[in-house]
């Protein structure tokens, strides 16, 4: 006998009390809801959330926003000068920290992947190291940094190029992972050493997705590095919170106005490049 849609409906209706939830689980559901409600409140109390201090908020940031438009322009070479120094240095320091975190994190990667490395306490160690690396921020490892080399782009490069190390690593490795055995045993068949098999067999595969990783993280980096700026490590971010801290807005908005030009152009060209060596369908707009 098939039960019908409106076989159910009838019997909910018949016997409301048979489709309800047990009682245990009516309370769980209650003390969760009470739980949930009653921390959102605290919250709103603790960090003094009130209609009031919001609606002051909004106007305030009006006012800011009323500098955006129309939009500042440097009257002078050396004004605007200053202003583009500022974006190659972050370009350049987010190019050199993912460069660096690469190379360091290539050979790392192998070492993590359990199909190149088959002692489980080395790869899972490895592993861990990766996982502590990634523990610290950027900005934490920016502030580490400065205190140890001072204030400019070194501490900038530094602190992207390690925090990178974890990130590709992890990556990478499971890339290496995820090739097919095909092509490993088909070298190893033909007389190819270890060296060969990860040469001819391995690389190939995950060439691709290494490169997809550097372009995805370079771009993420250039915006990391304005941030970076902001705390001493150099940059468009040094300008931009120089600025800020003047309460010159108009200008504020028109560096912020050029970082995401710069961000977009670099958008651009990563998945051209993405789409002409890695042979994609993607088409940049």
């Amino acid at each position: 006998m098939t039960v019908t849609h409106d076989d159910i409906t009838r019997a909910r209706a018949a016997m409301p009390r048979a489709f309800r939830a047990a009682p245990r689980e009516r309370v769980r559901r209650a003390l969760i809801w009470v739980l949930l409600t009653g921390l959102t409140a605290y919250c709103l109390w603790s960090f003094e959330i009130t209609p009031q201090r919001i609606w002051s908020g909004l106007g305030r940031l009006g006012s800011v926003m009323a500098f955006m438009f129309p939009p500042h322009v440097w009257t002078s070479w050396a004004e605007f000068a200053e202003i583009l120094h500022g974006l190659g240095e972050t370009l350049s320091m987010a190019f050199l920290g993912t460069l660096l975190g690469a190379v360091v994190a290539f050979p790392l990667s192998f070492l993590g992947a359990k199909n190149i490395n088959r002692l489980t306490p080395l790869r899972m160690g490895v592993r861990r190291g990766y996982d502590m690396i990634r523990a610290f921020e950027t900005l934490i490892l920016a502030l580490i940094f400065i205190r140890a080399f001072g204030l400019g782009p070194l501490a900038g490069i530094l602190a992207i190029a390690v925090s990178e190390i974890g990130t590709f690593a992890k990556l990478f490795s499971e890339a290496i992972e995820n090739t097919s055995e095909k092509p490993v045993q088909g070298v190893a068949a033909s007389g190819g050493s270890r060296f060969h098999t990860i040469r001819y067999g391995v690389l190939p595969q995950v060439n691709p997705v290494i490169l997809s990783v550097l372009l995805y993280n370079f771009e993420s980096n250039v915006r990391s590095g304005t941030i970076l700026g902001i705390v001493g490590a150099g940059g468009i971010g040094f300008l931009l919170s120089d600025r800020i801290a003047a309460y010159r807005w108009d200008e504020a908005w028109s560096i912020i106005f050029l970082i995401i030009a710069m961000v977009y152009i670099i958008d651009w060209l990563s998945a051209a490049i993405r789409a002409r060596l890695i042979g994609t369908s993607e088409v940049p707009r």
